[in-house]
Formats: structure tokens, C-alpha cells, sequence
């Protein structure tokens, strides 16, 4: 894989200052590949909505710099290019409050005209954002504010993917969801990336959730990364990840007491199917770990 996406020694301060001066992201680098999942995990004032917002340009960094395909997207007059957005398209947290157009179909092409695109190329744009998100076309003319959560929801990310960004990032994307439209939402992201090949970052406070879909996931912590690696190399740090205060799936709890009680199971596992299995390797006589 490529990078696609990189972050040098990324520092914001809030209030630099002030006496309500915080330091929100602390010399944080890493790298995002072409085409990968990556999940974004941390508590609240972690660092990590800062961090996504420096990604396209929405945040300015107080030191540090990010790179998109290999170029610094801030120049030397501290002005962000202006196709950063398109390239790196942002779906806020609830983003259904920041619905405002008359029609669905309206809403959706509000990106696509801003990138200066044909009537005929918006409308095929429209099309296939709602296509992909599991909206009927015949909601098309209907107002966004009659629509239920869940498809407010679904209007709001159709309104980036119109762009057709190539880094698609999502703000706790099922946040207030009940668990069918959450798994729904989750569903259509993970069939948008198998299609597109995009890259498709994840920001949630459900480690399981993200576990499932990501092929990395990073965790961040006190302004820092504290981990980046793929979910089984993660979760092999599950007590430490308890000791910074952020949660884990159930699963993966009953395998640390497990563990804690001398069943000789691997602390990595992360979902129902990943325990049977792992059950069936130690009752059969496999290696402890």
C-alpha cells in the first residue's frame, strides 16, 4: 500500500495563550494507507476529533504539518488548497444537524456544485451517493427534515460521498443510533469502501464496532497515539488500554479473566466468533499463548 495520508509531528494548542490554554494533539505523527479502514479510538479530549479535523484543512496545526499524496496541504502564506475538502471529505458527528436544503437531492449536490461540476455530472453524482448510502431515489424531492434520524443520517454522509473524496472520514457515524440502524450505517460504510477502494477512517467511542470493519485501528490517548496496529495487535494490550480509562468489548474482558485465572486464552479476542474459536483451540490442546 501507499501512503495517502501523513501526519508529522502534528501539535494544536487551544488557547495558546490564555489561561484556558490545552494542549489538544502533542507531536503526533503517523501514516494512512490507500484503501485502508482505520479506526479512530479515544476518549472524550483524547485528541482525536482535533486530529481528523487537521486532516482536511479545518484546523490549522499550531507546529507540525499534514501531507496529502505527499504534499504539505498548507502553504507557505498559511492558505489550505482549496481541493483538500473534495480529497478529504469530513461527515461530522450527528451531521444531520447541518442539514439545510429544501430537497434531499439539493442537499446531496451541495459539494458536487462547489467543485464547479456539470448539472448532468451532480445529477449522476446524487444518484449514486444515495445509491450507495440505501436511499430510495424517490426520496429525492422529498425535504431532508421529514426524514427519520437514521435517513438524515444517511443524507448527511451522501452529501461528502457526492465528492467522491478519496479519504472519507467519519465522526462517530452511528452515534445515537439504535443497534439496527447502527449495524445498517456500518453495513452501507463497509460496502462504499469494497466498491470505491477509498480510504475510510472511522472515529468511534465502540471499540467492537470498529474492531470489526477496520484493518488498523488507532488509539489515542492524552494528545498522543498510543497505539496503531491491527485490531488483534490491539486488543493484545487490553489491560493497558483499561488502565488509560477507555472501555472494550465485552468479549475481550471475559478472556482477560480468563486469562487472570490461568485458562491459557488469548487476550486478543474481539468478537463472538474469534472466543468459539479460540475456546475450541484451548480445549483441543493447542499452545497456550
Amino acid at each position: 500500500m501507499s501512503t495517502i495520508l501523513e501526519v508529522r509531528d502534528l501539535t494544536h494548542v487551544y488557547g495558546a495563550g490564555t489561561p484556558f490554554e490545552r494542549m489538544a494533539l502533542d507531536k503526533v505523527s503517523l501514516s494512512i494507507e490507500q484503501g485502508e479502514i482505520l479506526g479512530v479510538i479515544g476518549h472524550t479530549g483524547s485528541g482525536k476529533s482535533t486530529l481528523i479535523q487537521h486532516l482536511n484543512g479545518l484546523l490549522q496545526p499550531t507546529s507540525g504539518e499534514v501531507l496529502l499524496g505527499g504534499q504539505s496541504i498548507w502553504n507557505e502564506k498559511g492558505k489550505c488548497a482549496r481541493d483538500v475538502r473534495f480529497r478529504v471529505g469530513l461527515v461530522f458527528q450527528y451531521p444531520e444537524y447541518q442539514l439545510f436544503e429544501e430537497t434531499i437531492a439539493k442537499d446531496i449536490a451541495f459539494g458536487p456544485k462547489n467543485m464547479g461540476l456539470s448539472e448532468a455530472e451532480i445529477g449522476e453524482r446524487v444518484r449514486e451517493a444515495m445509491a450507495f448510502v440505501g436511499l430510495d431515489g424517490a426520496l429525492a424531492e422529498k425535504s431532508p427534515f421529514a426524514l427519520s434520524g437514521g435517513q438524515k443520517r444517511r443524507v448527511a454522509i451522501a452529501g461528502v460521498i457526492a465528492m467522491r473524496p478519496e479519504v472519507l472520514v467519519l465522526d462517530e457515524p452511528t452515534a445515537g443510533l439504535d443497534p439496527a440502524g447502527r449495524n445498517e450505517i456500518l453495513t452501507e460504510i463497509r460496502q462504499y469502501h469494497e466498491e470505491t477502494g477509498a480510504t475510510v477512517l472511522i472515529v468511534s467511542h465502540s471499540m467492537e464496532d470498529t474492531a470489526r470493519m477496520a484493518d488498523r485501528m488507532l488509539v489515542m490517548n492524552q494528545a498522543k497515539v498510543m497505539l496503531l496496529d491491527r485490531p488483534e495487535a490491539v486488543f493484545a494490550q487490553a489491560e493497558q488500554i483499561v488502565a488509560a480509562g477507555l472501555d472494550i468489548p465485552e468479549i475481550t474482558k471475559v478472556f482477560l479473566e480468563l486469562r487472570r485465572r490461568g485458562v491459557p486464552v488469548s487476550p486478543s479476542v474481539f468478537t463472538v466468533e474469534q472466543a468459539a474459536a479460540e475456546l475450541r483451540r484451548v480445549k483441543g490442546g493447542g499452545a497456550g499463548c
